[in-house]
């Protein structure tokens, strides 16, 4: 089964609390995932922004938080959780589900929630419900990768309107920035238009040079398919290289993937949504707007010696 969203935990775990004795997090964490019967890789699924952080885990810790806004478990030390007597009788009533909407009938949930609640207007109203399903790290991602999704289809459509001289230099300005050739000006070069036998530029692999990259840069608008790889491919090997790359503002033919992965050339080919995800990720024709530092209790410095 999927992971379960944040309320869908709230009753399992309340009902893995219900022997009224505490139980550490990562107790809880083992316990639900069991109940779930989550697979190996669900339990080891982390948040997209983070290497550390597991998303079942995070999703429990935010069903722990409301229910103990509630007031219906405690927690008497850090990471140790417990049910508490209104807890207990919100399980005897047998309920078949607890969500936020419940918890709501508590005047301690509803005094804790106005602090970090807003207001919502009537017609999205629909949207608020599907987003109650996430917790407010989730909430982050998916607004972080909605801004990036209209940026990338932005700066893809711009790309597009620039000159094919600007986006051979675009091409080798962003391998620079990626690593290659270092840091040295003549690392990486544009080839004139006359003299160019299908090669539009070169970068070096490494700062001493020890090997060279042809680069292809086409702005296209149908699907590039193998005959136009074959003939970068012929390029290549007039030049006697091995390696190449080949980047477009639009698309490649399965044909064409296919071909670069049966020949003895590496060739590696970037469309235009890879472009302009590079493009973000290394700072080429973008700029940062806003910074959010998000932060957390440091749990050590409270430690009393």
């Amino acid at each position: 089964m999927p992971i379960p969203d944040f309320q869908s935990i709230m009753l399992p775990l309340l009902d893995f609390l219900r022997d009224q004795k505490e139980h550490s997090s990562k107790e809880i964490i083992e316990g639900l995932s069991d109940h779930f019967k989550l697979s190996p890789e669900e339990r080891n699924t982390r948040l997209p922004s983070s290497k550390s952080v597991y998303l079942i885990s995070n999703r429990i810790g935010w069903a722990e938080a409301h229910l103990k806004m509630a007031g219906l478990i405690e927690s008497p030390r850090r990471a140790i959780y417990k049910i508490t007597q209104d807890g207990t009788e919100t399980l005897n009533k047998n309920l078949t589900q607890l969500n936020v909407a419940y918890l709501k009938n508590f005047k301690k949930y509803e005094d804790e929630r106005k602090s970090w609640s807003s207001t919502t207007k009537d017609e999205h109203q629909e949207d608020t419900k599907e987003l109650l399903n996430y917790t407010p790290d989730e909430m982050i991602e998916i607004g972080y990768n909605k801004i990036r999704e209209e940026l990338s289809t932005e700066l893809l459509q711009t790309v597009k309107r620039s000159t094919p001289k600007f986006f051979e230099t675009l091409v080798v300005d962003l391998l620079i920035k990626m690593g290659y050739g270092g840091s040295i000006k003549d690392n990486g070069s544009v080839v004139g238009r006359s003299n160019d036998e299908g090669i539009d530029g070169l970068i070096k692999e490494d700062k001493l040079g020890l090997d060279v990259i042809y680069i292809q840069a086409k702005k296209w608008e149908g699907s590039i398919g193998r005959p136009e790889i074959q003939k970068f491919v012929g390029a290549l090997q007039g030049q006697r290289a091995k390696k190449g790359i080949f980047i477009t503002t639009s698309n490649f033919s399965e044909n064409a993937y296919n071909y670069v992965s049966n020949i003895d050339n590496k060739v590696v080919l970037i469309n235009g949504e890879e472009l302009s995800n590079l493009m973000i990720d290394y700072n080429i024709g973008v700029s940062p707007k806003k910074y959010f530092e998000i932060k957390k209790i440091d749990s050590d410095y409270f430690i009393e010696e």
